[in-house]
């Protein structure tokens, strides 16, 4: 971590990228103080001779990118379930490292859509362990038998305890969704999580199947809506994804399955599609060696290529798409793999926008995150090659990107030649 002089930082001699426009202005004066941008201007000056000013020597200025789709807590190994078996302590100090590594590839925010609590966010927030600003939806709500119930079938018994680590909590009849979505906000969720459909990771349940009545959907839906925040909802076949956002739920997490259907409810609804294309190519490649088992993969490759079709079909309807990875235990590090993936589907401009200007909307954070103007928190990036003509930087994150900074503290300085 670098401290600037006074609270201020200026990077000059950048080339502006403006992702909404799909732009750029080149040789441009950012100067932030206090964590914000108070300024941004043409820089006609060839002179660097403050020790808080930083020459980005020609490279591409971005916002800060949003992941709207991890689970900081998902450690250490593949199979979901056996996280809740382990020392709050470890998991805690194996999130430490994961959320330090996502700052290292340019992330300076992240929404947790499953795990993450109030602990995590405060010691990010106080500076405890460095990291990405964390928005956190608690635990996951989830019906006995769910994508959430992470018991196999021959375990009765579930610990409810809420220091226990864990993707989720279990709930079922309307009296007890009240309840938990409740809880969860009282705790300081930014958003909730619904389970509606079945999962990849869950032993129990089918891919197809649909989960919570309406009636329970509909009174999480009304909860979050009361409290001025909103649903997140894992669905990966389109009648789930359909009833989802039927019921209210803003943004649906994968939606492999999705159909024509689907994209005509999403503009409807202007809800967000937050595809995450990377788990599933990096389960279907390393499933077997990470433990998984049979059925599960089985699953994973019944939902795998579909995906790609999905994003494609909102890509060319103009879906909100936001980025999202979704990554577990070994998996982490594959993170920026996500942007090779969507280029095969879409444009480098509309992968930056989701990672940014899109991701920001998602949050209920726009004009603040996600990019770079007066006013904005001084989230920055210094990348390599222009963002809007390839992904190739954010990709490779080692080699591309050259300066992390994160409310207006240098976080990583890579400017050195690579």
């Amino acid at each position: 971590m670098i401290f600037t002089k006074n609270g201020t930082l200026t990077i000059r001699h950048a080339n502006l990228v403006h992702p909404d426009e799909g732009n750029t202005e080149a040789d441009h004066r950012i100067r932030i103080v206090e964590g914000r941008i108070v300024s941004i201007e043409p820089d006609d000056s060839t002179a660097i001779d403050d020790a808080h000013e930083f020459d980005a020597a020609g490279q591409y200025a971005i916002p800060g990118l949003i992941d709207g789709h991890v689970h900081a807590y998902a450690a250490p190994s593949a199979k979901l379930g056996t996280v809740r078996d382990l020392s709050p302590a470890y998991v805690t100090a194996h999130a430490t490292q994961v959320l330090s590594n996502m700052l290292d590839r340019g992330f300076t925010t992240v929404r947790d859509v499953g795990g993450a609590d109030f602990g995590l966010s405060a010691a990010l927030e106080e500076g405890f362990i460095e990291g990405p600003r964390l928005m956190f939806g608690g635990k996951a709500l989830s019906q006995t038998g769910g994508h959430g119930d992470l018991r196999p079938p021959g375990r009765e018994i579930q610990d409810a305890h809420y220091a226990v680590p864990g993707l989720a909590r279990l709930c079922d009849g309307i009296s007890e969704v009240r309840h938990a979505a409740r809880d969860e906000l009282r705790r300081g969720a930014d958003h909730l999580k619904i389970m509606i459909s079945g999962g990849c990771g869950s032993p129990t349940d089918r891919v197809d199947s649909l989960q919570f009545s309406d009636e329970e959907i509909s009174a999480i839906v009304a909860e979050a809506a009361a409290a001025k925040r909103y649903c997140a909802g894992h669905a990966l076949t389109a009648e789930a994804v359909n009833r989802g956002l039927k019921l209210g739920v803003r943004s649906i997490e994968h939606g492999n399955l999705l159909d024509q259907s689907s994209i005509e409810l999403f503009l409807t609804h202007d809800a967000f599609y937050v595809p995450t294309l990377i788990t599933y190519v990096a389960w279907a490649e390393d499933g077997e060696r990470l433990g998984l088992a049979g059925d599960e993969l089985d699953k994973i490759l019944t939902v795998v290529d579909q995906a790609f079709d999905a994003l494609r079909m909102a890509d060319e309807a103009g879906v909100s798409i936001a980025f999202g990875s979704d990554l577990i235990g070994a998996m982490h590090p594959r993170q920026s793999d996500e942007f090779t993936l969507r280029a095969k589907v879409q444009t480098p401009a509309a992968i930056l926008r989701s990672a940014t200007t899109v991701g920001a909307k998602l949050l209920q954070r726009e004009g603040e995150l996600g990019v770079l103007a007066p006013g904005a928190v001084g989230d920055l990036l210094l990348v390599r090659d222009n963002p809007l003509e390839s992904v190739r930087s954010l990709a490779e994150p080692a080699s591309g990107i050259s300066l992390v900074v994160q409310s207006g503290v240098v976080r990583r300085d890579r400017r050195s030649p690579v």
